[in-house]
């Protein structure tokens, strides 16, 4: 594992090189893909017809002058977006491309932030601004990016075993750091490494004031994103290989322990939730798109769905491709970035993400 990279003129774009029409930026100079797609551009018309109201209430949330926005595109699968607003850039993890992208938004350059990863997925920041990462190969395990640039290992094991392929990270406000271990990346030689499966999937904390590693549960198929609201009385949990579909399972949350499980939300119709962030007032916004089915509708499907707290349907912000994963993020945490199958792209709402503002 290299240090962060030092950004020097020699491995950044210029913003006149990743400009294109649109407004959309292209990494293939950077990042050697073959063919961007580039066939997207944004609506002129307000409000954008991309965003579908489901429920009247949703109109809350959407600003009417707001559009979606591409950043980025070039990636192979995109996932694990952080802000980091102290440097008004954003990080996220290109898996298939084992490498970890930084997108600037004073300039709105794209770089390479530490190439390899270790196949890296989900990224959080702990409560003192430094980068956590999910490793999700070679190395399979949590790190700690150090304001120097060095890497700290929080955790690669339980019970002396290695830990499968960490996928998606949270941390809360006493510090302690939650995450997913699904076996998703051991299957292939793409998103990492074919190795055997040795620990049964499941979630973890590591406590942040002596960093024991406690296992929480390790009855969910596949878990996969997870989030607190914003009292962190709540933690939401995707079981990602639910059958016969995908569900957003809510637990109550008391000093570490969860209680009274409940199912909120089931992704009918060949629907596929993945990366969640909350913001706060309760709403969940959600990655969404196809489960891979051939009775699926990607063009329907993909795109963020946004669910109140009693886990109704109430907005959906259509994209051209499949989104895994959301945070928010700008001056104001009223930016909510969506990290897609190929693509960054971006939309300011009418609300904060947990952590922007006090609890209301």
């Amino acid at each position: 594992m290299k240090e962060s990279e030092t950004l020097t003129p020699s491995n950044l774009l210029s913003r006149r090189q990743i400009l294109t029409a649109g407004a959309a930026l292209s990494a293939t100079a950077a990042f050697g893909i073959d063919q961007v797609r580039a066939d997207w551009s944004p609506s002129l018309r307000y409000p954008d017809p991309a965003i579908e109201i489901l429920d009247p209430s949703f109109l809350d949330y959407r600003l009417f002058n707001a559009s979606v926005e591409r950043l980025a595109t070039g990636f192979r699968w995109l996932e694990g977006p952080v802000w980091f607003g102290d440097g008004r850039y954003l990080l996220a993890s290109d898996i298939a491309n084992n490498r970890l992208i930084r997108w600037d938004e004073t300039s709105g350059v794209l770089s390479t932030f530490r190439e390899p990863s270790n196949y890296s997925n989900g990224n959080t920041r702990d409560n003192v601004g430094r980068l956590i990462t999910c490793e999700g190969s070679i190395g399979r395990r949590i790190t700690r990016t150090e304001y120097n640039g060095s890497i700290t290992v929080l955790a690669d094991q339980y019970d002396g075993k290695p830990f499968n392929s960490p996928n998606d990270v949270v941390c809360t406000r006493n510090g302690d750091i939650w995450f997913t271990d699904p076996p998703f990346q051991l299957g292939n030689n793409y998103e990492g490494r074919i190795v055997k499966q040795e620990l049964p999937a499941a979630v973890y904390r590591i406590d942040g004031k002596t960093g024991e590693l406690n296992k929480i549960l390790d009855d969910i198929a596949g878990p996969n994103g997870l989030a607190f609201s914003q009292d962190e009385s709540r933690f939401f949990l995707v079981e990602g290989r639910a059958k016969p579909n995908r569900i957003l399972w809510e637990f109550q949350h008391d000093n570490g322990k969860l209680g009274n499980k409940k199912k909120l939300i089931e992704a009918k119709n060949h629907g596929a939730i993945d990366g969640i962030s909350c913001d706060i007032h309760g709403n969940i916004w959600a990655g969404w798109g196809s489960s891979g089915s051939p009775e699926g509708n990607p063009e329907a499907l993909d795109g963020v769905r946004i669910f109140n707290s009693d886990g109704k349907a109430i907005g959906h912000i259509h994209l051209p491709e499949r989104c895994a994963n959301v945070c928010f993020g700008g001056a104001q945490g009223n930016r909510l970035f969506m990290a897609s199958s190929h693509s960054l792209y971006a939309i300011f709402v009418n609300t904060q993400g947990t952590g922007f503002a006090p609890d209301v």
